[in-house]
């Protein structure tokens, strides 16, 4: 169950920076994760502190950091600092969509929505390409979309990428109308209804967001891994029958994720040694069964997914040598 209280939300960010001292390789993840627990806790000065320690020791991912902490800044009356820092950002022209999308929708959560779309669009100018656009740059498109209809301004072709890109049931013009909450004040049912399947759709979307921040990952076994874990353990031998039947439940259950409209999938390789130490820091028997999901989430959290579905003509997953269109792909 994802915390939903500011204490809860406290206890979440210690838990997640013992992890991080356990495993100092992974402590970048593991300390943004507690930072963004911290800020819905209500305690954003110790989210800054944490921003400015990962700063402070050559990160891997300097610019979203800085993005991040701008956006926490923002939050508690450090508008000048924060705005310094978003400029900075942007001159940096980051290689990846999450500081782009970030800084920008601190602008627009301070109604600076010109600002916000010049923002979006130039990095869209710089990450979007003809080919297989990836989760983030999607949703910077997306973000794109919604500002812009704010902005009254005509669709352009990422306009209409993003509604194509868009897989949920409401099309993001209706979402993304800023006219549509006077309905909200209607005395039709029909419209009032409407409007509630509108918001619910959106609501979905946001909840996807805040309690998926990293891959929805499943697990791996590669096979000598495996029959290691089962010698070790055969009380998993009921969720893992065979190797086979282990590949293949994985792209069903992907397929099955993505079919209902999950977003960020992924894939984290397991390995034994791995997985014994992290049971025993839930203190928990790696025979439970319980565990694996856990596990998987941990390992997603700590960065070590690779995003499902691999490009087509890409080495497959599985660990095969052969193209996953050729593999998994095309089962």
């Amino acid at each position: 169950m994802r915390p939903d209280t500011p204490a809860a939300h406290t206890t979440e960010a210690e838990r997640l920076l013992r992890t991080a001292a356990q495993y100092p390789g992974d402590r970048e993840p593991l300390h943004l994760q507690a930072a963004a627990h911290l800020e819905l806790a209500g305690d954003r000065q110790a989210a800054t502190a944490l921003y400015d320690a990962l700063l402070s020791s050559s990160p891997a991912n300097p610019l979203l950091i800085r993005a991040l902490k701008a956006a926490n800044l923002w939050e508690y009356g450090h508008e000048a600092e924060a705005r310094a820092i978003i400029e900075g950002v942007r001159r940096a022209r980051p290689s990846d969509a999450a500081p782009w999308q970030i800084t920008a929708e601190t602008l627009e959560a301070h109604d600076e929505l010109e600002a916000a779309e010049r923002t979006l669009t130039e990095g869209a100018e710089l990450l979007v390409t003809p080919a297989d656009l990836p989760h983030a740059t999607q949703s910077l498109l997306t973000a794109r979309h919604r500002v812009r209809r704010m902005l009254a301004l005509p669709h352009d072709a990422w306009d209409t990428q993003a509604d194509t890109l868009h897989a949920g049931d409401v099309p993001l013009d209706e979402l993304h109308d800023p006219k549509r909450l006077w309905s909200l004040g209607s005395e039709d049912p029909a419209e009032l209804q409407a409007e509630i399947t509108r918001l619910r759709s959106e609501l979905g979307s946001y909840r996807t967001a805040l309690s998926r921040p990293f891959p929805v990952a499943v697990l791996h076994w590669p096979e000598r891994e495996l029959d290691e874990l089962l010698t070790a353990y055969p009380e998993l031998e009921a969720e893992y029958p065979t190797y086979r039947a282990h590949l293949t439940d994985i792209e069903a259950s992907l397929r099955e994720l993505s079919t209902a409209g999950t977003p960020n999938l992924g894939i984290v390789r397991a390995t034994v040694p791995s997985y014994e130490a992290f049971a025993a820091s839930e203190s928990t028997p790696p025979s439970n069964a319980d565990l694996l999901p856990q596990y998987a989430t941990t390992l997603a959290a700590r960065g070590k997914a690779t995003t499902w579905p691999p490009a087509r003509t890409a080495p497959c997953w599985c660990g095969r040598e052969a193209a996953y269109e050729e593999c998994h792909g095309a089962e």
